[in-house]
Parts: C-alpha cells; sequence; structure tokens
C-alpha cells in the first residue's frame, strides 16, 4: 500500500519573520512535510489539514507593539506539540500569563547555549558545556508562565529554551533552523520524531507518485499544453505530465532568440532526444528582434516580450485544436507570497508569469509544483534522470538577454552580448563556480569607451560582468573571484568578441543594487 507523502506533516505559523521559509525547508528535510500558514489561520482550518505539529515563527515585531501579530491561546490548547522559535516562544509565555520584558543586553549573532535538560528537544544534543547557536532578539522572557521550566539559557538570556511540564509544548529563543545552529536539524529531527512522532515520509520518490496520481485524476482524458523554457521548473512539470498524460501533452517552445548562444539548439536536443518529448518548437527570434527595434526601457522591452510570447503561444495552441489546461511551473514560494500576512506582492515582475495566458485562453491551470521549494525541484529533477545542465541551471530572465542589454537591442548587439556571455559562463565552469554561485552573467553597456588595440585606436563596446552569491535571489552579494579567472575573462572577451575594448566587474550587492541590471 502506497504511504501518502503528506500524511505525517507540520503546520508553521508565519508571523513575518525572515526565516518563515526556512523552517519549511529544514523541516522538509528532515523528510516531514510542511506548510506555512498565516498565523490568524481559524482553528477550523487547522483541524481541516490535521497536523502532527505546530512551529510558531518568530517576526521582526516586538510582543510589546500594539499592533504585534497575536495567536488566541485555544490554538495551543488542541493537545497537539508545539515549538515556539524566538518571537513564537515570546507570545506563547505572554498567552500562558508570563511575563516578556524588553533586555538591554540584546542578542545577535552567534550566542553560546548551556542546556541544563538533555531530554526531549535536546536529547542527544552534545554533552559539552555549551553549543553554539544563532540568536536574534531585544525581548526577553522575564519571568516563565505556571508549570513551564527551564531547560536551555545563555549568557544574556536566562530563559533560552522552555517546555512545559504537562503538555508537549517547547519554546527556543534561538533560531534552530539557521546554518549558524549547527545542531540545529536535530534539535528540529527531536521535536519531528520525538514529541510530535512523525515519520520521515517526504521525500522526491514518493512526491512524483502522488503528483503523477493527482494529474491523472484532474485531467482525465482532456488536452494539456505546457510551455516550454529550458528552465528547471517547466522542464520538470513537463516531464512529470508527460509521464503522467503521454500524448494528452503538447509542449510549446516559444524561442524569443535571446536566450543564450547555443540554447535554443540545447532545448530540443534534450527534449526530443534525452527526455523523448515531441516539443514543438516556434521559431521568433527574427520577429521578437523586429518588434524590440528602438526600444531602449526596460519594463517597455518586458511587456512587448510578453505580449509577443503570448501571441505566438497562443497562434500555435490554436493548431492543437480542443485543449483543456494549460501547466505552469508555479512554486511554493509563489504560493506563500500570495498567502503572506504582509498580503499579496503588490507587483508581480513581468517575466515572472506568461502574462495572464489562462484568462485569454479560457484554461484551466495545472500546476505539479505549487508545494515544491527550488531546491526540492531540482531533486525531482533528478530523479526523473533530467540531464544536470538543465536541473543546475541558473536562474535566468524569461525575457532573457533583452534586459541585459541596456539601450536598443539588434541582431548585432543581441551577437556580441552571446559570444561575451559564453565566454563568462566558460570560464565560470572550468573554474568549477558554476553551481556554488547563484548567476555568473555579462552585460552590454550602452557606452563606448575609447581603447588601443595594436597601434590603432578604438572607441567600442563595454561588458560589465556580474557574479553573485544568493540563498533565494531576495538578498545577494558579489562574488570575490580570483585576480587570475577576473584577468582571463577580461582578455578573452576582448580578444574574441569583436567590438568590446573594456570589461569591467560589478561589485554592488542587492540591497541597494539588483541583481539585473534592468
Amino acid at each position: 500500500m502506497e504511504h501518502d507523502p503528506h500524511q505525517e506533516k507540520i503546520l508553521i505559523l508565519d508571523f513575518g519573520s525572515q526565516y518563515t521559509q526556512l523552517i519549511a525547508r529544514r523541516v522538509r528535510e528532515c523528510m516531514v512535510y510542511s506548510e506555512i500558514h498565516p498565523y490568524n489561520i481559524s482553528r477550523k482550518d487547522i483541524e481541516h489539514f490535521n497536523p502532527k505539529g505546530i512551529i510558531l515563527s518568530g517576526s521582526p515585531a516586538s510582543v510589546h507593539d500594539q499592533d504585534a501579530p497575536r495567536i488566541s491561546e485555544e490554538l495551543l490548547e488542541t493537545g497537539l506539540p508545539v515549538l515556539g522559535i524566538c518571537y513564537g516562544m515570546q507570545l506563547m509565555v505572554r498567552l500562558f500569563r508570563g511575563e516578556v520584558e524588553n533586555s538591554r543586553d540584546r542578542e545577535f549573532g552567534n550566542a553560546q547555549l548551556y542546556i541544563d535538560d538533555h531530554t526531549d528537544l535536546f536529547q542527544g544534543i552534545n554533552n559539552r558545556a555549551d553549543i553554539q547557536v544563532w540568536m536574534s532578539h531585544g525581548d526577553r522572557v522575564k519571568v516563565l508562565p505556571p508549570d513551564f521550566t527551564v531547560i536551555a539559557h545563555s549568557t544574556n538570556s536566562p530563559v533560552a529554551a522552555i517546555r512545559s511540564q504537562k503538555r508537549p509544548i517547547f519554546g527556543v529563543q534561538f533560531h534552530p533552523e539557521v546554518v549558524h545552529t549547527p545542531q540545529g536539524k536535530q534539535i528540529l529531527e527531536n521535536f519531528l520524531y520525538t514529541i510530535c512522532s512523525c515519520k520521515p515520509t517526504w521525500n522526491m520518490k514518493s512526491f512524483i507518485t502522488s503528483a503523477i496520481k493527482a494529474i491523472k485524476s484532474e485531467v482525465g482524458t482532456e488536452q494539456v499544453i505546457c510551455g516550454a523554457s529550458g528552465g528547471v521548473d517547466s522542464t520538470v512539470v513537463a516531464v512529470l505530465l508527460h509521464k503522467a498524460l503521454g500524448k494528452q501533452l503538447s509542449c510549446i517552445f516559444v524561442d524569443n532568440g535571446l536566450l543564450r548562444k547555443g540554447e535554443a539548439e540545447k532545448v530540443v536536443e534534450v527534449f526530443r532526444k534525452n527526455l523523448q518529448i515531441d516539443l514543438i518548437h516556434v521559431d521568433g527570434a527574427e520577429h521578437f528582434v523586429n518588434k524590440l527595434a528602438g526600444v531602449t526601457d526596460p519594463e517597455r522591452k518586458r511587456k512587448i516580450i510578453g505580449e509577443e510570447f503570448i501571441y505566438l503561444f497562443e497562434k500555435e495552441a490554436e493548431r492543437l485544436g480542443k485543449v483543456t489546461f494549460l501547466a505552469q511551473g508555479t512554486l511554493y514560494p509563489d504560493v506563500i507570497e500570495s498567502v503572506s500576512i504582509k498580503g499579496p506582492s503588490a507587483t508581480i515582475k513581468s517575466h515572472h508569469n506568461v502574462g495572464g495566458l489562462p484568462e485569454r485562453m479560457k484554461l484551466k491551470l495545472i500546476e505539479p509544483l505549487r508545494e515544491l521549494f527550488k531546491d526540492e525541484v531540482r531533486a525531482v529533477g533528478r530523479e526523473l534522470a533530467i540531464p544536470d545542465e538543465m536541473i543546475n541551471r541558473q536562474p535566468f530572465p524569461g525575457p532573457g538577454l533583452a534586459v541585459r542589454i541596456l539601450g536598443p537591442v539588434t541582431r548585432e548587439r543581441l551577437a556580441l552580448l552571446q559570444d561575451a556571455d559564453a565566454i563568462v559562463l566558460e570560464e565560470i565552469k572550468r573554474a568549477e563556480l558554476y553551481e556554488k554561485v547563484w548567476q555568473s552573467f555579462a552585460v552590454l553597456l550602452p557606452v563606448k569607451t575609447v581603447g588601443v588595440m595594436g597601434d590603432e585606436r578604438t572607441y567600442e563596446n563595454v561588458i560589465a560582468l556580474r557574479v553573485v552569491n544568493s540563498l533565494d535571489g531576495m538578498t545577494a552579494d558579489w562574488v570575490k573571484l580570483p585576480n587570475d579567472l577576473l584577468s582571463r575573462l577580461a582578455n578573452r572577451i576582448i580578444n574574441e568578441v569583436k567590438g568590446v575594448n573594456r570589461v569591467v566587474y560589478d561589485i554592488s550587492s542587492k540591497p541597494p543594487s539588483t541583481i539585473e541590471w534592468e
């Protein structure tokens, strides 16, 4: 009998912490399914979700703030195990009539935790006098609620971890979900396995089995179309659907001509030869370049590319006859954002979706990856035997190189950037850095500079190099590449790419800058 991978699950209540998604990812790394919901979820919805335990996230707020996010005490009286993290612990203390105070000695960063009770939450944790944890708080517990006891302390927090003596309710002042708490995973495993009695059933093999079953049930005998881009998300969606539906699936690749050098040909080859999917290749390179002629405003570029993509996609879809479903690669972070306590995002980047295709085409949406994080999508891709070069492909903007060409997009400028970008990727891969950095690419600037080549004076283009590290794209820092690699990149681009006489390196972080230049 197949085991439902969603059966063992943890509910994470979000109070607005920057680490909430990280909590969910860490729980899933422990092979237990988890979902994030706003802190104001109803008791009825919690019962419907039927979790085996609840985790309360941290928050940028203080429990003393007038508008601080709060839950009712009854949500903690369900009998379910509860783990409060940072703000989550402080809120629990107040709800159970303890006291929280503003601390003079705030704790931000590494701290030493001294464990007073090695049972339950800290079972099997190193018996040294102290362990390293990550703190990020200005308030601290002053008076414990009745029936609660201290199970760990730090230098500045006499109450760094607590538990109820009558109920399976625990709290920690530190953040076990971050890498700066080296034994955080074990602490979470103790909560999941020992306290919540969860079984490790969440893995990508079981997800694939479950997803294929769900797809078959939802689609029945109807037809589905899927837009393929060559990125990991759309590729995994396509392969999952193909396994579930076979000939009921049609994959359309609208080639806008704005991809990296040789990438369009590679996408077609992988789909048709490696994955055995009959990909429909729409060569729109000329069409897009013509539509972009003379356009310099980046948002206008995005709008044109989005509109023309829809036009060509619709045109190709009409030839397929009756289609009921449109498949999209929506991921769990997008779903979380739509139900965030902060509200849906005010602006969705125009390259993030397909510009309202479902409404225009009167199609039903099917989103097989909507409960997965990016790292889980890659794991699914590996299980499905998708080539590594697609699974590990660095993030690439939907409008492609059009937003890495500052100024007008012409055939000549596009070819120049493709050549420069190919050198960047080749050298980054040769240095074995491609899978270690978030993104590495070239940008064509809208300026020309004076140079000297041989005995001749030149007046040619400038290429900017951008290499950054990031966890989720929300923040990023520039990578300090070895000098010899930077030198090699500059020399090769200037010598091999006709029309370039200068290379610069972007050393700005996000924020205040963005990863892309447009």
